[in-house]
């Protein structure tokens, strides 16, 4: 009868032995590989959050009132975003009695919109002609509230009923945008809060969107907001309200840092912003 052979412990040790040397040299072949992979999974996604945060930023800068931004430092900036405009009648029209022009010579109460709107206001949403000051805006010289939207006719694409109102004179062509009312909150501020790095080499920082109502001055970046971006290691917005030949255009520098385990992703976006009225 034949008796089955076993491992004796010397080839047990050598096979654990072996086993080992097998398993250090995969962990110092294949790490570096794994962590740069780790590494770059977190590279990609600060930078698709550090774009989509600065991408809707710029969005909604270009659709500013004109001369409505404005600063307090360089962690956060505010302005009042549009969603409609067009031109509106300056003088009355010749062939019609029913036109509703606008008379900035006294406070009005209605006038005609005469180019097609790209989206209708609300009730509560606001109008702004000729701003050509920073704070005249928020403080409520340029803008009246809409009270009542009319439809068109013959000889305008609507009508818009507002708040008693004196504005000032437009620029050439009689323009003017709508500012939605957001339920009592239109005006818009971006703050970088609580920027910096921890001793795990992570951003403590938040990138945020604040609505608010209308102030006449921007003293203090506000709290709360919904947040755009985390992990924020540091932020820098700078604001040249005339930058150009032709002193009608500004330029904000939008600049943001996020940090997570020691990886870093800097990203940077120019972005116009119409000025004229």
């Amino acid at each position: 009868m034949k008796h089955q052979r076993a491992f004796t412990l010397v080839e047990l040790i050598v096979v654990i032995v072996l086993t080992g040397i097998i398993g250090v040299s995969m962990m110092v072949f294949f790490k570096p590989t794994i962590d740069a992979y780790f590494d770059a999974r977190r590279r990609a996604e600060m930078t698709d959050m550090a774009d989509t945060a600065l991408q809707r930023i710029s969005r909604d800068v270009r659709s500013a009132v004109p001369n409505s931004l404005r600063t307090a430092g360089t962690d956060c900036f505010e302005f009042l975003p549009t969603s409609a405009g067009g031109r509106y009648r300056m003088a009355a029209d010749i062939a019609s009695a029913a036109d509703q022009p606008l008379d900035i010579s006294q406070p009005v109460t209605a006038f005609d919109v005469l180019s097609p709107l790209s989206a209708v206001p609300a009730i509560a949403d606001w109008v702004v002609i000729g701003n050509q000051n920073t704070n005249d805006v928020y403080t409520g010289t340029t803008r009246a509230q809409i009270t009542a939207v009319g439809g068109g006719n013959a000889v305008r694409e609507a009508a818009l009923t507002v708040g008693s109102q004196q504005f000032p004179p437009g620029y050439d062509g009689g323009r003017f945008v709508v500012v939605p009312n957001n339920g009592g909150a239109p005006a818009v501020v971006y703050v970088c809060s609580g920027a910096g790095v921890d001793a795990a080499g992570n951003g403590t920082g938040t990138l945020s969107r604040v609505s608010r109502a209308f102030s006449g001055t921007l003293a203090a970046c506000p709290a709360g907001g919904a947040t755009l971006a985390t992990r924020v290691a540091a932020c820098n917005f700078i604001y040249d309200p005339n930058h150009g030949a032709t002193q009608q255009s500004g330029f904000i520098w939008l600049q943001l840092e996020l940090r997570e385990a020691g990886e870093s992703v800097v990203m940077a976006y120019g972005v116009h912003v119409s000025n004229v009225p």
